[in-house]
């Protein structure tokens, strides 16, 4: 329901900013609904400063077109990530595939933890957490984004309990069963998403809609030391509690997930780091991914001034 383009912000003295520009498509503009809850993002996200967080600048209006500038990610979202390594036959080396989960359980622990001004928990779930709104920058920073069909007090348009929101392959089993999620279904599609990398593919999706979401609901979960042969036991445990069906079962928080993933990559000594994942990046794309960021939404971009 959006676009993104790759704008320049220009100010006095050859000041110049490249910003990325979203904004809703002109046919759901004119819809209250859509327009609430953009403007609801904007506002959301604005108060949510952290490194693995994409920021937002500010939220306009020209005419009845409703825009959010945006901090402009150069690199690839993790769809990207992963379709190159299935072009060129190679898995997601394990201690990497670990490490961006991680960073994405850091900036949901931020998010999750986030009190308005007046000291109220706004009770923020992302509810879309998925390799398109998952971005890998050139420099290795790992920046979740797309806060468009998040939860949060007073702030977004929300029917949970009536709709589900999210996509079927992403979807924890509270969200598929059209239940009151809370902080923990972020989780769930944390592990869907750090298999997703082990495997090279969503083990839950299949061409039929209904049949993805009775998986998401009822599949036995594989020993992906199986699956694997470099996945071992630990990590295998960590991604079978991330996918409990139970709420109870699974990890309690984000901080608590980021411990287990830690204590796994770096409990040896040293681990993955920002810049061993921007090396593996280039390595990955070389001159191919140059330009990949321009093409992070809906593969949609136009150089424009703002």
């Amino acid at each position: 329901m959006g676009l993104v383009y790759e704008a320049v912000q220009s100010g006095i003295g050859g000041f110049r900013k490249v910003v990325a520009i979203k904004l809703i498509r002109e046919e759901y503009s004119s819809i209250e609904e859509f327009r609430n809850n953009f403007i609801g993002e904007a506002k959301l996200v604005a108060d949510l400063i952290h490194t693995n967080i994409v920021q937002t600048y500010h939220l306009g209006r020209i005419n009845e077109q409703y825009f959010m500038t945006m901090e402009f990610v150069t690199g690839w979202n993790l769809e990207e990530f992963l379709d190159r390594h299935i072009e060129t036959e190679q898995y997601v080396p394990a201690d990497l595939a670990v490490f961006i989960v991680s960073r994405i359980c850091r900036g949901l622990g931020y998010a999750h933890r986030k009190r308005d001004m007046h000291g109220r928990l706004l009770g923020i779930v992302h509810r879309d957490v998925n390799p398109k709104n998952i971005m890998v920058a050139k420099e290795g920073d790992v920046k979740l984004t797309d806060f468009g069909i998040a939860k949060a007090l007073d702030l977004m348009y929300n029917k949970e309990g009536e709709v589900i929101a999210g996509k079927d392959e992403y979807l924890s089993p509270e969200q598929a069963r059209c239940e009151i999620t809370d902080h923990r279904a972020d989780l769930f599609c944390c592990g869907i998403v750090m298999s997703e990398l082990l495997l090279g593919y969503n083990l839950f999706e299949t061409a039929d809609s209904n049949q993805t979401i009775q998986n998401i609901l009822e599949m036995e979960l594989p020993n992906f030391t199986d699956v694997r042969s470099d996945v071992d036991q630990r990590l295998n445990h960590i991604l079978h509690r991330a996918m409990e069906r139970s709420r109870g079962g699974r990890f309690q928080s984000a901080e608590e997930m980021l411990t287990g993933l830690e204590n796994f990559i770096y409990g040896d000594g040293y681990g993955p780091t920002n810049e061993k994942l921007a090396a593996y990046c280039s390595d990955l794309f070389g001159t191919d991914g140059q330009n990949a960021a321009l093409r992070w939404f809906n593969g949609e971009t136009q150089l424009v001034e703002s």
